[in-house]
């Protein structure tokens, strides 16, 4: 398949890249600084970044599928989700590319932690995502609320804290709410997860909780 990356030199995105590589597919990654990618010699390298609209049109162009691993880099308010997750839509709308696999957060519904132990509910809710990660969470708020109402077949896997553990091949999913004292989970578990979802139907327009 041919697919467009977008977030690629982030900690899941380059797992991502890797993945697709590797599995024979051809990858598209738009970058804003392609000479620093360790992966440039085997992708089809866009210069440029995700808040602009011809440069996500570029990238998108002729894709099968769009992988995205974009997020929030800091604590602080960056806006980056609310910018480029529109022109993703948009460009997809017009190439007709329908499918796009997101990486979100736990933290992107207000049911997210139902299944969790009321302290722990009350702690993450109040000093997590209310305090520390709020911004980074209006983000993921903001990209839901875009990918649930573009009409394109989406996914958005929501995983809690991630990490750089070696992957364990084995975790929880819920399309639900987070699964009950779920608080971690590596990077590569979860790009593994991600890959899968190219091939199957299971959870297109669903939003999927991951955890160990």
């Amino acid at each position: 398949m041919k697919i467009a990356i977008f977030g690629a030199s982030g900690g899941t995105g380059l797992l991502l890249t890797n993945r697709c590589l590797a599995a024979g597919h051809q990858v598209t990654a738009l970058l804003r600084s392609p000479e620093a990618f360790p992966l440039r010699h085997r992708v089809d390298a866009i210069y440029g970044n995700a808040c602009d609209g011809h440069a996500v049109l570029k990238t998108v162009a002729d894709s099968d599928v769009v992988l995205s691993a974009l997020g929030a880099r800091t604590w602080g308010k960056e806006d980056v989700l609310e910018n480029a997750v529109p022109h993703i839509v948009t460009a997809m709308r017009q190439t007709g590319v329908r499918r796009i696999i997101a990486l979100g957060s736990a933290g992107a519904l207000p049911d997210s932690l139902d299944k969790q132990p009321f302290l722990n509910r009350w702690i993450v809710q109040r000093f997590v995502y209310n305090t520390f990660l709020k911004w980074p969470v209006a983000s993921q708020v903001s990209q839901y609320a875009t990918l649930s109402a573009s009409g394109l077949d989406w996914t958005m896997v929501m995983p809690p804290l991630l990490n750089n553990a070696p992957g364990r091949g084995r975790y929880r999913i819920d399309g639900e709410a987070l699964p009950r004292n779920g608080s971690r989970i590596s990077r590569e578990d979860v790009a593994d997860f991600m890959m899968q979802q190219i091939d199957s139907p299971q959870w297109i327009k669903k939003y999927v909780y991951i955890t160990w």
